[in-house]
């Protein structure tokens, strides 16, 4: 960096914040060209992706090969720092997001896999990663061939010192280049076998049940070190100036590796990547801002869906899809069914690593209560036990009865028939309670627990149940609650005086890289909640001239995919719909694929919704449309002046409309083409935010304003310190069908308020809604007199 004194400060606390996508495409460069535009909008940082080295091409970045070295596709250190020295000439700091959880298993672009390939158990990197040395004879299992290695050993090449398998490359273990293949196969520490044995014989911890990354054991102190000494230097130097904590859940022990991140940052503004789920907060003791925001989310997203239509929606959507659906719709049994599934097949190796240590520990411990568990009574209790977690994982830090109920194991126990046999699940949960078992296997035991309990939530509701229960695809994101998606002003109203008390500089999303719809795909679903009866007749209709329905729940999803994007393109909706059936694993799934189903799939997209029946569902679309914009409008300008730090995902400052990665990953461009309502909504509030930090930061405040009057349940208002006034129209349809505002009121606080999206306008006292929400259907107030200033 240059000792050039910026041209504005740059906040330690950022204002709001920029979500950029970096890639090969979009590099550093690119970010540069973009700042001045970004910095006019009013954001004080830009968040970037990952910019550590990754595998070559990688669109996303979270596949880390090396921690030493900025991105070479990216333009280096050299184009972060010329970012960097951009972005501050602009008064703009960078926040950036960081992998401490994996890394990419691909030895011929990690050097430090590729030595503990080569060197196996005594390599100096061998700590880095989690491997079970125990297990696979002590080899490393890498799932990487089409078939059982029989039918591909003609495909293995030996080139030198290295095995060749396509563009796989592995390293030779010294002395063995000249050994008939067969014998080369067998003296190296690993074992490359066919893909399909990572699902149960996978000994290396792996990101949910991806096997093409590896697990990092940063819980090491050296490890911690070595991985994050070129993040932590970039800090020190004033190049980067916050961090986002990608995935803490997936580690061994996230209250110490946030303790150490702490130390080593100096304190940074940095928060986490934590889902929390319905009830449940961050823990205390986390040095930490707060999370990346899918809790505001759902409180979002929830303030716009009526309960009452959301009822009748499900109502319709059972009676339409029931014969085909995950067994009639029920969120909670979908959960947990789903829970199942991924337990015993997807995550089978995590789960009989999990027995492994519960049997060594029971077998080695003094305790005669924990003696004589046969390791299926052990497995059948983890699993049992692991079902019925209601959040991702317990913590250190926090009581982890609070999360291994005993409501939990007494429905545990039932699923033995010997009662003596179900004392397994006591034994489990006395163990992971801390009651029983001591030393390192009781620690790992627990650590491994908590580890594989994350995965598994993560797994069975954000990636199958999420696929399967379908009434209302807006409340299936990220942190939502499908079975219950509305959120009453009430409870918004708590959640938001909650965030401002404890966690005041938290993260706030509503869309980011990992949401299935955007933003602004969701408010336009969430007007189906307003006119349920209304969706399944135009439903009834479209389903009644599309032909080859390849399923019931599929074609409800279908419809509502093409109505909350509005502009029915059919590859993005047939890729999306895709990976949606993919994931629900109902018919078909990413390792069992049906070309037949997938086939019909593709067929039913393109003849129906993105077909001629598709004009029929657009037209009732465009016939909602002003409520669709009072939802887009009002979810905006929530998240921009609720408590806690807005990020912008990139493009969405303007109306956007994305669904499922890879799609809302697509490059957008800067400034965009053409601004509309969205978009200045969103500028007037970021700009507020910069010039007013003070109204909205740790120091401020936040209170309810409640209107008066029959339409009062419409209106969603608070003031931030007294001197902004947030105002929302919510259920604008059912506002309208009762006659709209009428006489009801908001009573502003003391003082005469300046319209900031309607320049001009002033207001003071009780204002009549239908005044204030004209021409738009949110309004952003500014105080610009004291009461004793009033004439």
């Amino acid at each position: 960096m240059t000792s050039e004194t910026p041209e504005r400060p740059v906040p330690a606390v950022p204002t709001a914040t920029y979500r950029l996508q970096l890639q090969p495409d979009f590099p550093f460069a690119a970010a540069e060209a973009a700042v001045p535009y970004l910095a006019s909008l009013g954001v004080s940082h830009l968040h970037l992706s990952p910019i550590l080295q990754a595998v070559p091409g990688s669109g996303h970045g979270y596949d880390v090969t090396d921690h030493a070295r900025v991105r070479d596709e990216l333009g280096g250190e050299a184009g972060l720092r010329a970012l960097a020295r951009t972005a501050r000439e602009h008064g703009l700091g960078l926040i950036v997001d960081i992998v401490p959880n994996h890394m990419a298993m691909a030895p011929r672009h990690n050097r430090a896999l590729w030595e503990v390939l080569r060197e196996g158990p005594d390599s100096p990197y061998a700590r880095w990663f989690d491997i079970d040395w125990e297990a696979q004879g002590g080899k490393v299992l890498l799932p990487v061939l089409g078939h059982p290695v029989g039918r591909e050993i003609d495909r293995l090449k030996v080139d030198g010192d290295v095995l060749r398998y396509y563009d796989h490359a592995f390293p030779l273990r010294e002395g063995t280049e000249r050994l008939p293949l067969p014998q080369l196969l067998q003296a190296q520490w690993y074992r490359p076998v066919w893909w399909r044995l990572a699902r149960t014989e996978l000994n290396y911890r792996r990101f949910f049940s991806i096997s093409e990354l590896i697990g990092v054991r940063v819980e090491d102190p050296e490890v911690f070190e070595a991985t994050h000494a070129t993040i932590v230097r970039l800090l020190r130097e004033g190049v980067i100036d916050g961090l986002r904590i990608d995935h803490p859940d997936g580690l061994a022990d996230p209250d110490t590796y946030l303790d150490r991140l702490h130390a080593a940052t100096g304190g940074c503004w940095t928060v986490v990547e934590k889902i929390l789920s319905d009830g449940e907060h961050l823990p205390p003791a986390w040095p930490v801002a707060g999370t990346t925001g899918y809790d505001a989310l759902h409180h979002v997203d929830g303030l716009f869906a009526d309960p009452d239509g959301a009822a009748e929606l499900l109502g319709h959507y059972r009676r339409f899809a029931a014969p085909q659906t995950d067994r009639g719709g029920d969120w909670a049994a979908t959960v947990r069914r789903a829970a199942y599934k991924v337990i015993t097949h997807e995550l089978a190796a995590e789960t009989a690593r999990l027995t492994r240590v519960a049997s060594r520990l029971c077998t080695a411990s003094p305790d005669p209560a924990l003696r004589d568990r046969a390791p299926w009574a052990l497995r059948t209790a983890l699993e049992e036990l692991l079902v019925r977690l209601e959040v991702y994982r317990p913590y250190a830090s926090t009581d982890p009865a609070a999360v291994l109920t005993e409501e939990a194991a007494a429905e545990a126990r039932q699923a033995f028939v010997v009662p003596e046999e179900a004392e397994a699940v006591d034994v489990v949960r006395d163990v992971l309670l801390g009651r029983a078992g001591q030393g390192p296997d009781a620690v790992e035991f627990r650590t491994r627990f908590a580890q594989a309990a994350s995965a598994l939530r993560a797994k069975s509701v954000e990636d199958t149940a999420y696929y399967r229960y379908v009434p209302l695809l807006s409340a299936n994101e990220v942190g939502g609650d499908p079975g219950h998606p509305a959120v009453s002003p009430e409870d918004f109203h708590a959640h938001c005086a909650r965030i401002q008390r404890d966690w005041p500089a938290t993260g706030t999303v509503v869309t980011t890289h990992d949401t299935k719809r955007s933003a602004d795909v969701r408010a336009a679903l969430a007007v189906l909640t307003e006119c349920p009866r209304r969706w399944a007749e135009v439903l009834a209709e479209v389903t009644g001239t599309a032909e080859d329905v390849p399923d019931a729940q599929l074609a409800w999803a279908a419809w509502q995919t093409v109505f909350g994007l509005g502009s029915a393109d059919p590859g993005r909706v047939q890729q999306a719909l895709l990976k949606h059936v993919r994931e629900a694993g109902l018919f078909t799934s990413w390792t069992e694929q049906e070309p037949p189903y997938e086939e019909a799939v593709e067929r039913y997209v393109a003849e129906g919704p993105c077909g001629a029946p598709g004009e029929r569902m657009a037209a009732f679309r465009a016939a909602l449309e002003p409520h669709v914009r009072a939802n887009v409008l009002g979810t905006a300008l929530v998240h921009l002046t609720m408590p806690g730090v807005p990020d912008v995902y990139q493009g969405t400052e303007g109306e956007y409309r994305a669904l499922v990665d890879p799609d809302n990953r697509r490059p957008v461009d800067f400034p965009p083409a053409d601004a509309d309502a969205k978009a200045a909504v969103t500028a007037a509030a970021l700009r507020l935010r910069a010039r007013r930090p003070e109204v909205f930061g740790a120091g401020a405040s936040y209170a309810p304003l409640r209107a008066e009057g029959p339409a009062a349940d419409h209106c969603a208002a608070f003031a931030r310190s007294g001197e902004v006034v947030t105002a929302v129209t919510r259920l604008s349809l059912r506002l309208a069908e009762s006659g709209g505002w009428g006489e009801t009121r908001l009573a502003l606080p003391a003082g005469r308020w300046a319209d900031v999206l309607t320049p001009g306008r002033e207001f003071a006292g009780h204002v009549r809604l239908a005044d204030l929400f004209s021409p738009l259907p949110v309004a952003l107030l500014e105080r610009v007199a004291e009461p004793a200033e009033q004439g």
